[in-house]
């Protein structure tokens, strides 16, 4: 099995990821080239601008899938969802309009707005957790409160939360103080998964290989290997345990 990219946004049409079929194939190759064999399909649900009901996602990844068979492109797919924090989440969980990373409905990918944290989001953790939902958190990394105080993410891992970093962040993609937050959440023991978050748009293409390798290089081997396998355990529901520590403070230099 190659590797598991947990959020993408491969499916035409559906949010402001591929515009089109011929796009979606053309992103799957990329995947492919990059050494995924498979993706969970997460179009934005709940965010403000997008809704992606459960059975519409269903639909269109059974779609795309035949596509991917037509294409000759080796990529196995499953639908899924980016749940973004809202008061909708539990009437959509409760009118089973969710899709979740595995398939027993135990891990839900959650989406903060990119601006900041809304004050009733640890609520709405607690009344998913006592659900037996377990949200992984998506692009910590790259909100705009917890890039400010990243304590901010340590109340969400009490919580029990789990998270999904970007491989682009790691990369320099979104620019050097991303870079520089992920790197210190991953020596901290904060990410759980890397996922490529790939769009059809410019910068956002396939760099999940390129960032576990990095995490090879500059971290440990086994390091890389663990992000890989956790990703497997997610998809097939199975127990994932965080081992973390708060960040290490900045050093900050005076001049006198």
């Amino acid at each position: 099995m190659g590797l598991i990219d947990l959020h993408c946004h491969l499916l035409p049409g559906l949010d402001d990821g591929s515009p089109s079929m011929e796009t979606s194939l053309k992103l799957a190759q990329e995947a492919v080239a990059d050494g995924v064999s498979h993706c969970l399909l997460t179009p934005h649900h709940l965010n403000g601008h997008y809704v992606n009901h459960k059975q519409d996602v269903i639909k269109a990844t059974a779609d795309f899938k035949e596509a991917l068979e037509e294409a000759q492109i080796p990529l196995t797919v499953f639908p899924g969802q980016e749940v973004r924090v809202s008061d909708q989440v539990l009437p959509a969980l409760e009118a089973d309009d969710l899709l979740y990373v595995d398939e027993e409905g135990r891990y839900l990918l959650l989406e903060m707005p990119s601006g900041g944290v809304p004050t009733f989001t640890r609520q709405l953790v607690f009344e998913l957790l006592q659900h037996g939902v377990t949200p992984v958190i998506v692009h910590p990394e790259r909100n705009d409160a917890i890039l400010d105080d990243p304590s901010i993410l340590e109340a969400f891992l009490e919580q029990g939360c789990l998270t999904q970093l970007t491989a682009a962040s790691y990369m320099g993609t979104f620019g050097k103080k991303i870079e520089d937050l992920t790197t210190r959440l991953i020596e901290a023991g904060q990410g759980t998964i890397f996922a490529s978050d790939a769009h059809a748009l410019a910068r956002r293409d396939y760099e999940l290989n390129e960032g576990l390798a990095k995490m090879a290089r500059e971290f440990d081997p086994r390091l890389a290997e663990h992000y890989r396998r956790n990703a497997k355990r997610l998809i097939n529901g199975e127990p994932v345990r965080m081992k973390w520590q708060p960040l290490k403070k900045k050093r900050r230099f005076w001049l006198f």
